[in-house]
């Protein structure tokens, strides 16, 4: 299929408003929100964008790398080469989202309140959605983490995938990536409270979870989650920091 003719953008703002390179930026990005660039459009090459828009292409160059380093564009070197739009990778958004939730020094609170609300509404959605490999898929890992109860650090990636698992099966993908930035920044590596009697107790409330997701049981579900979540909080957050989870 033919490649679509570059959209034309105008650079935003008065002339001192910002530096040409990154009105360039905003131009382009205002471009992909309104539709007029698709993943797999090919933006030019530097000296495309510099004729384009009226720039040096040394402006054309900056804006590009901000472009690439934001995964907006994939740029090819070379002859042949140039600036083609993404197809989108959110997991690059995922991490880029924790990076800043950990730099702006999110309290532990704020990260658990918010991490109960989507895994409920993920819960939810997949007592209503799951497709039978999801739900094959959730016994596989409850199966496994019942053979890591006695192994801290296994048993705590393992648990990880379960959640994740049930945020996967809602269908929504902004909530997986949402999950996914959260968990960056407050599933810990090494989980120092945890005990086999205690790991033990999660993969019953996994199992429980994935029972009234099959059950197609939606407020259950929710509710199970919400709890769940709550218990995790209890043990992660200082009883001077702990949230009402909603």
């Amino acid at each position: 299929m033919a490649a679509r003719a570059p959209a034309a953008v105008r650079l935003p703002g008065a002339p001192g408003a910002a530096t040409l390179a990154s009105r360039l930026v905003g131009a382009v990005r205002d471009a992909l929100f309104e539709g007029r660039y698709q993943p797999g459009d090919f933006l030019g090459t530097e000296k495309d964008l510099a004729a384009r828009h009226g720039v040096s292409r040394m402006v054309a160059r900056d804006a590009l790398r901000t472009l690439e380093a934001l995964g907006v564009v994939e740029i090819r070197r070379g002859a042949g080469g140039g600036a083609t739009i993404t197809q989108g990778n959110p997991h690059l958004l995922a991490e880029a989202l924790a990076v800043q939730f950990q730099l702006a020094r999110i309290a532990p609170q704020e990260i658990m309140e918010t991490q109960c609300a989507i895994e409920g509404l993920a819960a939810e959605l997949a007592a209503s959605r799951a497709s039978a490999a999801d739900a094959d898929k959730l016994q596989k890992l409850i199966d496994e983490s019942e053979s890591l109860v006695a192994d801290r650090e296994a048993f705590t990636r393992s648990s990880l995938q379960f959640h994740l698992a049930v945020a996967e099966a809602s269908g929504n993908r902004v909530l997986s990536y949402q999950l996914v930035s959260l968990q960056h920044v407050s599933w810990p590596r090494r989980n120092r409270t945890l005990t086999p009697a205690v790991a033990r107790r999660v993969v019953q409330a996994h199992r429980e979870l994935a029972r009234l997701i099959a059950a197609r049981d939606v407020a259950g579900a929710r509710a199970h989650m919400e709890a769940h979540v709550r218990m995790i909080r209890d043990r992660r957050v200082p009883p001077s920091e702990n949230i009402v989870c909603i």
